[in-house]
């Protein structure tokens, strides 16, 4: 294996890694204002890696999960929401994107 190479396999498995802790990071922000009766539904979000595209992605896997998000007519308490993962990636893109920089940065010295 030629040193390119090696070098190349560990920047993919260091941004690979990355995008898992960013996804983290998302799900756990996003659970804050998470609608919740009884956990269930921030008790099935997830973050799956897709190493082929170098993605990550964040769900939530309840048969009520897409209605809770998209329904903006549904009420919430104690500072829950509609579109709760959507605003949350969207408020928190540039300290995500950031993160993602700064460890790129590092795996690629």
């Amino acid at each position: 294996m030629r040193t390119d190479d090696a070098a190349l396999r560990r920047l993919h498995e260091a941004t690979l890694a990355a995008l898992a802790d960013a996804g983290e990071f998302l799900l756990e922000e996003a659970n804050r204002t998470a609608p919740i009766e009884e956990g269930t539904l921030i008790g099935s979000g997830m973050v799956t890696v897709d190493r082929a595209r170098a993605k990550a992605i964040v769900s939530y896997d309840t048969p009520y999960a897409v209605r809770q998000h998209e329904d903006t007519r549904l009420r919430h308490t104690n500072g829950r929401r509609a579109k709760w993962l959507e605003h949350t990636a969207r408020e928190q893109s540039s300290r995500i994107g950031s993160f993602l920089a700064d460890r790129i940065r590092q795996a690629s010295r």
